[in-house]
């Protein structure tokens, strides 16, 4: 993104307010653990940019529009990093009572889902083969393409009710 001169000093003027929504908005950022403070100030400050670039003058206060803007992309930004986590570090709902994680051992995931799916039919079964697809990367909207043109939110009600299952199935088996 390239801003003028005008939007440059807009953004000097106002990197106060970065720090400012983090304090305000933000908490407990150890435990977010996918990012560091200096991580959530740069996305903070892309807000800011973004807000410079957007900003029409006379609209109303820079200040107020710049915060909204930042705490947005701070929120964006972490929710994405929520779901990309929860693809990576497990299938599990309560992952650390399962101790089972994408990232430790990809193979034992990949054989439990398979036998769990030996024994599932229905929902399950497509829930199942759902959360395999979304471990691979594909969107809720791409697997419902793939799985015979239904919408995202069934694809999300398979998953949904296939986590359910893993948790009674692991408890059962494991």
């Amino acid at each position: 993104m390239k801003l003028n001169d005008e939007q440059r000093i807009l953004v000097e003027r106002n990197t106060g307010l970065v720090g400012q929504v983090i304090k305000d908005k933000v908490r407990n950022i150890s435990a977010i653990g996918i990012f560091t403070y200096q991580d959530i100030y740069q996305i903070g400050c892309v807000g800011l940019c973004k807000a410079s670039a957007t900003y029409i003058q006379g609209a109303g206060r820079f200040s107020t529009y710049a915060y909204i803007i930042i705490r947005n992309e701070i929120f964006n930004a972490l929710a994405k990093a929520t779901t990309l986590r929860k693809h990576e570090t497990a299938i599990f709902p309560d992952a650390q009572s399962a101790d089972i994680a994408l990232n430790d051992n990809d193979s034992d995931i990949q054989r439990t889902l398979d036998l769990a799916l030996s024994y599932a039919s229905g929902i399950n079964a497509k829930g199942i083969i759902a959360i395999h697809m979304l471990a691979q990367g594909y969107t809720y909207r791409e697997i419902g393409e793939r799985m015979g043109g239904v919408s995202a939110n069934n694809v999300t009600a398979w998953v949904s009710r296939a986590r359910k299952y893993l948790k009674a199935w692991h408890t059962g088996f494991g």
